[in-house]
């Protein structure tokens, strides 16, 4: 009776554990989208479920971006820090059972002289083989529960650092090529504008030759055409640093120039998006789960923390055969075993395990404070990429009308001048408007794509990677907890 009473409080210690119930800080963040950053836009794909091959149109982009994910050097660094989370976890969760050594050892001791004369000298033989339990902490307190507990999360919250540096990386090769198509775009503008600044430019000598006009129309034409030269070497100049940076990105040598590719138009080069509801944020995005999980590592660290007030209880045990004579070691005779137990409780420490808790508790309430400015932060920038999507199309709209007026402008001007109606001033500030407006229309088209791009990173993004929790549950053995709705 007395056993059975002894079996049922061992059970019971053994399932103690003195971390808090993890609870998922509320987010406080709005129930919807701001109802001006949804109106207009017309959505077709949920982020989370769109894979980002599927969301670029642009087939040279996404050979680039495959490439990056497999060459790029700081994400190959990022999954190599995923084994040594997974190693760090391992050896910790090692300490939650009992490791066997075996050992064998012999020796032979011969003693001094005897004092007797004629008498041999003691020679002993001692052979022994044994099986040994170390010191193993019974975790009646859940301390080291704790600690393999917190080593598991941090190992996961890896998994997710991983997994947002990926999102973070396909963002930044696609606006790196963006930003190399629109350079590519500006610079066809740029020398068509340039060739016929110098059609103007030979036209203003020949009527300056022929006393037609003064030099005044021929010097000004001449500064519109050193104006687009120098324009023309900044666009070039931004491609090239562009390139440099996407192939850094890639990690493989790129031709030059780049394959053709589609025109920077939000409308053929990427999927438009549908926002959802705020709230799906917390499980698709990888940076609030990378919060979440070193915040669950917290939680857990208090719990080790606290177990420290308890005592530390721990099992030795050893079994095997030892004798004088090799040859019959192994018999019941020779039969040896040891068994101890221990228990240490510090009695006065100077608050250090006081400390200890405090420390662990602080630790929590500031990953709480991170990962509720992570959801508010992740809230704005869906926020924010909706209302770029409606004004941008709106800004567009518009500069495409000036554009077409610009045109009218600029070849009415054109016509003028070439009767003797106007002076060349005029066509001057016709032309350089023109161009004016055909470049920044073309800034338009590219922040609005790179708007998007944005936008999907925003929402979480749709990827290949494993999910952290099926993940954990594959590699540890133990589910990652529930997620939604905890």
């Amino acid at each position: 009776m007395v056993r059975h009473a002894a079996i049922a409080t061992a059970l019971l210690l053994a399932g103690c554990n003195l971390a808090p119930t993890y609870e998922r800080p509320p987010a406080t963040i709005e129930s919807r989208f701001p109802a001006a950053a949804t109106a207009g836009v017309q959505p077709a794909a949920n982020a989370a479920q769109l894979h980002w091959s599927a969301f670029f149109a642009d087939p040279v982009l996404r050979e680039y971006v495959g490439l990056a994910l497999e060459n790029n050097r700081d994400l190959g660094a990022a999954t190599a820090r995923i084994a040594q989370a997974q190693a760090q976890f391992r050896i910790q969760r090692s300490q939650q059972f009992p490791a066997l050594d075996a050992t064998a050892a012999g020796q032979r001791q011969r003693g001094p002289v005897s004092p007797v004369e004629g008498a041999p000298r003691v020679t002993v033989d001692s052979v022994a083989v044994q099986v040994a339990v170390p010191a193993f902490e019974l975790d009646f307190w859940g301390r080291v529960a704790n600690l393999s507990e917190a080593a598991r999360r941090q190992y996961l919250a890896t998994v997710e650092a991983q997994r947002a540096f990926r999102l973070s990386l396909i963002s930044n090769v696609a606006s790196t090529y963006y930003a190399i198509r629109s350079s590519e775009e500006g610079i066809v503008l740029a020398e068509a504008s340039l060739q016929s600044r110098n059609e103007t430019l030979e036209l203003a000598r020949i009527r300056m030759e022929a006393g037609v006009t003064s030099s005044i129309d021929y010097n000004q034409a001449y500064a519109l055409v050193a104006q687009a030269q120098t324009q023309l070497a900044q666009l070039h100049r931004s491609r090239e640093l562009a390139q440099h940076r996407l192939q850094v990105l890639v990690g493989v040598p790129l031709p030059d120039p780049l394959p053709p590719g589609l025109r920077v138009e939000a409308a053929i080069q990427a999927q438009p998006l549908a926002p959802g509801l705020p709230s799906e944020l917390l499980e698709n995005r990888p940076d609030l789960r990378l919060a979440e999980e070193r915040l669950r590592a917290a939680n857990a660290n208090i719990g080790a923390a606290r177990a420290l007030y308890l005592p530390t209880i721990a099992l030795t045990g050893a079994g095997g055969y030892a004798s004088s004579e090799l040859s019959n070691l192994v018999s019941d005779p020779n039969r040896v075993w040891s068994f101890g137990i221990g228990a240490v409780l510090p009695i006065f420490d100077w608050g250090r395990r006081r400390a200890a808790v405090n420390l662990a508790k602080a630790t929590r309430d500031e990953l709480e404070l991170q990962y509720q400015s992570a959801a508010q932060n992740a809230f704005r920038e869906v926020a924010d990429g909706l209302s770029a999507e409606q004004r941008n199309r709106e800004q567009i709209q518009a500069q495409e009308l000036t554009v077409r007026i610009q045109r009218e402008l600029a070849d009415t001007a054109q016509a003028r001048y070439e009767v003797g109606l106007t002076p060349y001033l005029e066509v001057l500030d016709a032309q350089r408007n023109l161009f004016s407006a055909e470049q920044g229309l073309l800034q338009l088209r590219a922040s609005a794509l790179q708007d998007r791009v944005n936008l999907y990173t925003a929402l979480g993004g749709g990827d290949d990677t494993i999910d952290s929790a099926a993940y954990g549950e594959r590699v540890t053995g133990q589910a990652a907890g529930p997620r939604l709705g905890e």
